[in-house]
């Protein structure tokens, strides 16, 4: 898969094919809808498949307080766009000059000049351009007027109700994975490199690999069971704090695991981590002492889970 960074990087090579503009944040099971409506199209004409997103997202230039929280990095995003077979993604930096494109610009310089565009699908509920001021009529008729196709999409749903990122991020914060993994069509995981922490875990025996989330806000926070990839042949279960750690007085967000039966030098390495069960909230002790005994009692439901149930499937 080709990753296009910037207008400028785009070259005839890139031009001609079927594409998709959008946030696509955790790449759900309605955004697979749209990637395999585009990939029916493309391989039926024989075009290559691109798609287009934001980096920041647009929410996160225009209100960077008040943005909701990522689903996933724009590495992470990069990655399973990959296994689900996109030729090219072109990332576009989300700044003043792009927030201040017309509707008709966006369309002349983007989507003519810069991809020659063939097909494109967007949901009907697209909005792009300066004020908002493009929709999907728009495009439609922009579409006739330069000879590309525009498709809407058909919203997926899951009891009754739209699959979208913001239903994930409340399924998130209520701790209802089970709801997430079924949205998602695959258990929610943080993937992250092991970073130097301060250590304390060792003083209570219970070490832990930290992982910096690399986002202004997490969507998911507190104690669950998580089982976790990328150290051997098979994952291996454990217990994560996603949060401040605000018994220690932490300052930031952080991903703490405790890997179960597991002892080695994994600094440096890149865990899967996926999240199987919330345990519960994070919440401040009133002495280290009796946050170690609460982390032996998390540990030990952790591992009652594991005997107990399964991790959500895809």
């Amino acid at each position: 898969m080709r990753v296009i960074r910037g207008l400028h990087n785009l070259h005839a090579a890139h031009q001609g094919g079927a594409v998709t503009i959008g946030n696509f944040d955790g790449l759900h099971r309605g955004h697979q809808a749209v990637l395999r409506q585009l990939h029916r199209h493309a391989a039926a004409q024989q075009l290559v498949t691109s798609v287009v997103t934001f980096e920041p997202t647009p929410q996160e230039y225009f209100s960077p307080a008040t943005a909701p929280a990522r689903l996933q990095r724009l590495r992470d995003k990069l990655a399973l766009l990959e296994t689900l077979d996109v030729d090219q993604v072109l990332c576009l930096h989300f700044d003043h000059r792009l927030a201040g494109l017309t509707a008709a610009d966006f369309v002349q310089r983007i989507l003519i000049e810069g991809l020659d565009v063939r097909y494109l699908v967007v949901g009907d509920d697209f909005r792009f351009g300066k004020g908002r001021e493009g929709d999907f009529a728009f495009l439609q008729r922009a579409g006739e007027c330069h000879g590309f196709e525009v498709a809407g999409t058909v919203t997926c749903t899951e009891c009754g109700e739209r699959v979208s990122s913001t239903r994930i991020r409340q399924a998130l914060a209520a701790g209802d994975m089970q709801t997430v993994a079924c949205l998602l069509g695959r258990p929610y995981r943080i993937i992250g490199r092991v970073a130097p922490g301060q250590q304390r875990g060792r003083t209570i025996g219970f070490h832990t690999a930290n992982i910096h989330l690399h986002r202004a806000v997490s969507p998911l926070s507190g104690v669950f069971a998580v089982r976790v990839a990328g150290i051997g042949d098979q994952p291996v279960n454990g217990v994560a704090n996603v949060g401040t750690r605000p018994t220690v007085d932490g300052s930031f967000q952080l991903l703490e695991v405790h890997l179960f039966d597991f002892d080695a030098d994994i600094y440096g390495c890149y865990l899967d981590v996926e999240f199987c069960s919330k345990l519960r909230d994070e919440r401040k002790f009133a002495s280290f002492e009796l946050l170690k005994q609460q982390i032996q009692l998390d540990a030990e439901q952790a591992r009652r889970f594991f005997t107990t149930s399964e991790c959500p499937s895809e």
